[in-house]
This record gives C-alpha cells, structure tokens and sequence, in this order.
C-alpha cells in the first residue's frame, strides 16, 4: 500500500502530539477505497483493546458516510462494554470531514467523549 507523501508527513505531525493512555486510549481510522476500519488502541502496551470496520456492518462494496456513522456507533458500543468513555481521535492523516467526520460523530453519539 502506497502512502501519499504529503499524508504521510501529516499523519506523523498528528502522531507526534496523539499518544493513547491507558485512562484515554486513541482511536486510529484507516480508510481504504472500499472499507472504513477504526480501532481503538492503548499506546502505552501496546494493545488493540476495541475494533470495529464497515464489513461488520454488512456492507461488502461501498463505504458512504451512513456506513462510516455505523462504524463509529458499534465502535462506542463496543468501547462502553469494555468500560471506555474518553479518548483521544487520531484521524491518521485524513482530512476530518466526509466519512472521517461521520466516523467521529457516530462515535460521539454512541457515548464516546473527546
């Protein structure tokens, strides 16, 4: 997978101030042509403790903005189970609208705070 230059310098300026804790994990999003994946992630260990992504939700070829809000909503779900409540957003380079911005609202709305 090819990297864009200048999406890579940006995801790397983000990285540099974005570290998830044990208290505040982060959520990383990828976003591929035809999926939406997003993870949430204790830096510190070193773990994936929650991940969710658009082929959970049923939707095998596009990724539109509803599909996008879908994820961030079972990613919260998933999150509130395992007693998560507060992180930090790491867009990973991606500009934060569209579907990188839906993600992020779906995740607030299903009781994530950041």
């Amino acid at each position: 997978m090819a990297i864009s230059k200048s999406r890579l310098r940006i995801k790397r300026g983000v990285r540099k101030k974005i570290s998830g804790t044990t208290e505040r994990p982060r959520i990383s999003v990828f976003k591929s042509n035809a999926r939406m994946y997003a993870q949430i992630i204790d830096d510190t260990n070193g773990h994936t403790l929650v991940s969710a992504s658009s082929a959970e939700q049923g939707d095998l070829k596009n990724t539109n903005i509803e599909i996008s809000k879908k994820v961030g909503l079972a990613l919260a779900e998933k999150a509130l189970e395992q007693g998560i409540k507060e992180v930090v957003f790491d867009r990973n380079g991606y500009v934060y609208h569209g579907k990188v911005k839906a993600l992020a609202d779906g995740a607030r709305e299903g009781g994530l705070k950041f």
